[in-house]
């Protein structure tokens, strides 16, 4: 059986970068792996680009080259890693939701890929094929069809774990050889998009959105917020047993010896929701939401979440079961002080501390044996009727920040 055709597949690599010259970084970035399980071309996460011999031999030179920018497009536009997000974020699992996401991303993408010379290979889809209008994302996409008879001829779509998150069989893997690091990634990213800002009349909308948000990236505060747990979270929970459950890497080296791995304990995270009369009660009931989304931020184990309201005094800490149903007492002056204390006194103690305030507040002077994040509500000023000029203290150094709203 004949291999893989590398001066074809690299001869359709050329003609995509001469017609989409801002890509060409990109393009020569991915790095090609041979496979026969793959039904047509599909990239990993890593920037591997999987290529079946027997579709390269079938298909002309102008259509895999449409194809190159096709499976470029997907990483690019970061679909594996919003395929995960929206995964979490909506409950969409198994095969057939990353089938799902696999057909909104391409909907997404393919606006923008074929058409200016580079041909459009026959079953790439299209957002006109589900009736849906062009110019839309990935997430808009999925919440507007389902699988069904007239996607039945797309499943044999499967563009890889680059474009909708879900390892496949036949990928490498972060350990496999060629992988690009996460510093090669945002370079790579930072040079099409300076590509892209070069020549802005000869590129489509879809892609000047993409370069627009690659310089100058949104910073919604709840994905802040969100991460700023992750990062306390992943930070606290560092491995301190070993196991035998999972065996090291390094055991791959070491033939006939099985190494023990460390394993990571979940972290525990008190919130500290500020009731005082200076909190009202549209931002208690964001307050809620948010503990609803650090849940989340905690890979949905609401065992390890408690929440506890503090005025001039805190309240009783409670198990995250349902946010809104966690009662929020208070209403008088503030002092976190006091909310920190008894969450550090609660067992298990927490390694995360989330501190969702206005900020009209004295803060310990100690800094606390444990991660801590605060959410600052907007204030314009200071809301102390008792001294209208008074200016509240700032978060310690200590703590990082996020505003909210």
């Amino acid at each position: 059986m004949p291999g893989l055709d590398f001066d074809k597949l690299f001869a359709a690599r050329l003609h995509a970068a001469r017609a989409r010259p801002y890509l060409a970084t990109a393009l020569f970035a991915l790095h090609v792996v041979e496979s026969r399980r793959v039904p047509t071309m599909a990239v990993d996460r890593h920037w591997r680009c999987y290529a079946s011999p027997a579709f390269v031999a079938q298909t002309p030179v102008e259509e895999l080259a449409g194809v190159w920018v096709h499976e470029v497009s997907h990483l690019l536009r970061d679909h594996h890693g919003r395929g995960d997000r929206v995964a979490l974020d909506r409950d969409l699992h198994g095969p057939g939701e990353r089938l799902r996401m696999n057909i909104a991303a391409d909907c997404e993408i393919n606006d923008d890929v074929y058409g200016d010379g580079l041909a459009r290979p026959a079953g790439a889809v299209c957002a006109a094929d589900l009736g849906l209008d062009d110019g839309q994302l990935m997430e808009d996409y999925l919440r507007q069809f389902q699988l069904g008879p007239y996607t039945q001829g797309m499943v044999w779509l499967d563009c890889g774990s680059g474009a909708d998150g879900l390892e496949r069989e036949w990928d490498l893997g972060e350990d496999g050889a060629n992988g690009l690091s996460r510093h090669e990634l945002d370079a790579v990213r930072f040079r099409v998009a300076q590509g892209i800002n070069a020549r802005p009349g000869d590129v489509p909308k879809g892609w000047r959105r993409w370069a627009d948000e690659a310089f100058h990236p949104p910073q919604p505060w709840r994905a802040l917020l969100g991460a700023a747990v992750r990062a306390a979270a992943a930070g606290a929970a560092g491995g301190d047993d070993y196991t035998y459950g999972r065996p090291a890497r390094r055991s791959a080296g070491l033939p006939g010896v099985i190494l023990p791995s460390l394993r990571r304990h979940p972290p525990q995270v008190s919130v500290i929701i500020d009731t005082s009369g200076s909190v009202s009660d549209a931002e208690l009931g964001s307050a809620l939401l948010e503990v609803a989304a650090i849940g989340r931020a905690v890979g949905g184990r609401r065992d390890l979440v408690r929440v506890l309201s503090c005025d001039a005094a805190a309240g009783v800490a409670h198990p995250l079961c349902r946010a809104e149903g966690i009662p929020l007492v208070g209403g008088g002056g503030t002092d976190l002080r006091a909310g920190f204390a008894r969450a550090l006194r609660t067992a298990p103690r927490p390694d995360v501390v989330v501190v969702l305030t206005d900020g009209q507040t004295p803060w310990p002077t100690v800094r606390p044996p444990c991660r801590t994040v605060v959410g600052l509500f907007p204030r314009r000023s200071s809301w102390n009727e008792a001294d209208p000029d008074h200016v509240p203290d700032p978060p310690p150094d200590w703590a990082r920040v996020v505003h909210l709203g």
